[in-house]
């Protein structure tokens, strides 16, 4: 056996140590690794930090939709682009906390209320602390993504009762301006600053498939590695296909291969955090999905819907679970 493998194999839980200090060369080493041996590394940082046999489950409820007026290339929900999707108002508690309820009954150990901003005002944001405290009444975890917060919102929102704020930085640094000109990177990075100041857990990740490199893919894991404190969750969304967007005009999803390297490169970058399939589970076969777990991905979104697009069927998740021998419960 060469001795350079026989070194990283031995040395594979080793690799589990918390970094902020990764650079891209390095993340593409890692990546580009003889792919038997990324896998064995990524299930010795899996197994130091989980339970290999078991997922979170979370569930995402759109509580405002549409009309935003931010230009995600990619988003259904923004204001600039035609994408047939009708904006709505708030909802009102008793419906969120109604969702809540059967979300926790098909088995959801965290309940995340989703709100199209770029970033909340007032009297709504008093409304969604209102709907956190309740979801939290019931023993969920909480998570809310409502676009840009300040100090002082995040700081309401924790005393509220949420558990996570999510925000994604969606790609790398060098992609990013291709996709959005509305809001900087900067702006998400400082959002997170204030959520964690806050006292808020964050939930950060990204989006692939829109017509990026894999250098930008492994960009944006090295953003999320390199903040002060890895995300807790760290959500990888393959491109969902939106009508009337322009990413539609460079998406190109990348193989199942590529995304199980994507993924066991997340789980060694930020070993302790959970690593959550996301959109796009349902472009997935069976078999992708659990290559993906078996390279450290230990969380998936449960729901017949994301936001305004599709998910796989729960009766489909329970069957595939089953198979595999993973159990979906709370913590």
């Amino acid at each position: 056996m060469d001795a350079a493998v026989e070194g990283e194999r031995n040395d594979g839980a080793s690799r589990a140590s918390i970094r902020s200090d990764w650079e891209l060369a390095e993340a593409a080493a890692l990546h580009d690794l003889p792919f038997s041996d990324l896998m064995f590394q990524a299930q010795c940082v899996h197994r130091e930090n989980f339970d290999p046999n078991h997922i979170e489950t979370a569930s995402l409820l759109s509580i405002k939709t549409g009309g935003c007026p931010e230009d995600c290339g990619y988003c259904s929900q923004s204001a600039h682009y035609e994408t047939g999707l009708k904006a709505t108002r708030l909802m009102d508690r008793a419906n969120v906390v109604a969702a809540a309820q059967r979300a926790k009954a098909a088995g959801a150990a965290r309940f995340c209320m989703a709100a199209a901003w770029r970033s909340p005002k007032g009297r709504d944001l008093d409304t969604v602390c209102d709907m956190v405290s309740a979801v939290k009444d019931l023993g969920m975890e909480t998570c809310a993504t409502l676009g840009m917060l300040t100090f002082k919102q995040a700081t309401q929102l924790a005393n509220a009762g949420l558990d996570f704020y999510n925000h994604n930085v969606d790609t790398s640094a060098e992609f990013y301006g291709k996709i959005i000109s509305t809001r900087a990177l900067q702006d998400r990075i400082d959002t997170l600053g204030h959520a964690r100041r806050a006292g808020l857990k964050l939930c950060s990740g990204g989006i692939v498939g829109m017509g990026e490199c894999t250098a930008d893919r492994l960009g944006m894991l090295v953003v999320l590695a390199n903040l002060e404190k890895h995300p807790e969750s760290v959500p990888i969304n393959l491109w969902n296909e939106v009508k009337g967007v322009p990413v539609n005009d460079t998406a190109e999803r990348p193989d199942p291969i590529a995304f199980a390297r994507l993924v066991a490169t997340a789980r060694i970058m930020m070993p302790k955090s959970v690593v959550r399939l996301s959109a796009g589970r349902q472009y997935m076969t069976d078999e992708a999905q659990a290559l993906c777990f078996l390279a450290g991905a230990n969380s998936i979104f449960i729901g017949d819907v994301l936001l305004t697009t599709k998910n796989p069927q729960a009766d489909c998740d329970a069957n595939l679970l089953g198979r595999l021998g993973i159990k979906s419960s709370a913590k």
